[in-house]
This record gives C-alpha cells, sequence and structure tokens, in this order.
C-alpha cells in the first residue's frame, strides 16, 4: 500500500509578512492602521514649541531676555518726574523774582510821582544857586541820594537826539544846531524828567529844533 505524501500548507495571509531578501522597509504614516496617532521615531514625543525655541537658544526665552527691567523703568519715570519739577520750579523763581520786581518798581513809581512837585522845587532852587549851603541843601541832597538807591535817575540834557519815547516836545524853535546835525536836537530842558531803569516815570518837557 502506498503511503501519500502530506498536503503542502497554504497561505492563509494570517502570518508575518517577510520582506524579499535586500529590501527594506520603513513606514512613514503618521497614523496607525488602527486610527491612533504613532509616535516619533525613537519612541519619545515631540518638545512643545516654548521648549524647542528655549532649546535652540541656548536655553533662555528671547522674550524674556528682551524685556525691559520693571525697576529700570520706574527709575526713568522717577528722573523724568524729578527734572520736570525742577524746571517748573525755576520757572516760578524767575516768575515770582520778576513780579516782586515789577511791583517795586511800581510802588517806587508811585511815591515819585508824588514827589515831582518837591523835586522840581528842588531842581529849580539848584539851578538859581539856592541850595548851595544851609540845612535845606543838607535835607535835599539826602532826599536825592536815598531815591537813587531805589534807581530813580533823572534825565534831560540840551543837545541830545530828541526821542518820543523819553521826550515831551513841547515847543519848537528855530535855532542853528552844531554842524554836521542830521536830526530834531532837544535845544532846552523845561522840566527833567524822572525814569526808575527802564520805566519812565515822567518825560522831559523840551523844546526842540531842526537841523537846516
Amino acid at each position: 500500500m502506498t503511503q501519500s505524501s502530506p498536503a503542502p500548507e497554504e497561505e492563509t495571509g494570517a502570518g508575518p509578512e517577510k520582506a524579499a531578501p535586500g529590501f527594506t522597509f520603513a513606514d512613514k504614516r503618521k497614523i496607525s492602521p488602527d486610527g491612533s496617532a504613532k509616535p516619533p521615531a525613537g519612541g519619545a514625543d515631540p518638545p512643545p514649541a516654548g521648549e524647542a525655541a528655549t532649546a535652540e537658544t541656548g536655553g533662555a526665552d528671547p522674550a524674556a531676555a528682551q524685556a525691559p527691567d520693571p525697576h529700570e523703568l520706574l527709575a526713568a519715570e522717577r528722573l523724568a518726574d524729578l527734572q520736570r519739577l525742577q524746571a517748573e520750579y525755576a520757572n516760578y523763581r524767575k516768575r515770582v523774582d520778576r513780579d516782586r520786581t515789577m511791583t517795586r518798581d511800581l510802588a517806587v513809581a508811585s511815591v515819585i510821582e508824588s514827589l515831582l512837585p518837591v523835586l522840581d522845587d528842588i531842581h529849580l532852587a539848584r539851578q538859581h544857586g539856592d541850595l548851595e549851603a544851609g540845612p535845606l541843601a543838607s535835607i535835599a541832597d539826602k532826599l536825592e541820594t536815598t531815591l537813587a538807591k531805589y534807581g530813580v535817575e533823572r534825565f534831560g540834557e540840551p543837545g541830545v537826539a530828541f526821542d518820543p519815547a523819553v521826550h515831551d516836545a513841547l515847543m519848537h524853535v528855530d535855532e542853528e544846531l552844531a554842524e554836521g546835525t542830521e536830526v530834531t536836537t532837544v535845544v532846552g530842558v523845561l522840566q527833567p524828567g524822572y525814569r526808575i531803569g527802564d520805566r519812565v516815570v515822567r518825560p522831559a518837557r523840551v523844546s526842540v529844533a531842526d537841523p537846516a
């Protein structure tokens, strides 16, 4: 009796796939056949974006490295406030000093205006030689010296160019002027003027003449 040889096994497809000799298979799919995400090669999860950026910059966060120091910002702000206050105080001091000087000049000008008749009498008395000696001359000298301390100045001299800002021309006369004179000139002072610094209390009352 002849024994039959066993039939060859049929390929069912359930066994592992065998790669052909000399061929390497790499699965680059990102999704597994069961629908889940495949881990990257090596089995490690990818680092978060922030950690990757930190690793690329050598461990330092670029945003933190570029952010200004809050203490430096506060110091700069306080310095700017201090400089602004100093400028405001300097302007305040200048304004106060200017107002104080103006107030003093106005007060002195008011006193001088009330003393103008007395000062005119003293000036006329000097011109006539009545104040060369005696107690009245001493009083007149003390008064004029005291007023000079406050910047009071008497002005008005013949021979100067006529200036409407400080002269009040009461008379216009025909008089020969010095050779080469080309402007209207004061030839006589009827009443002297008085000023305090640049402030004219009373203009000089004068007579003037025109050049030929």
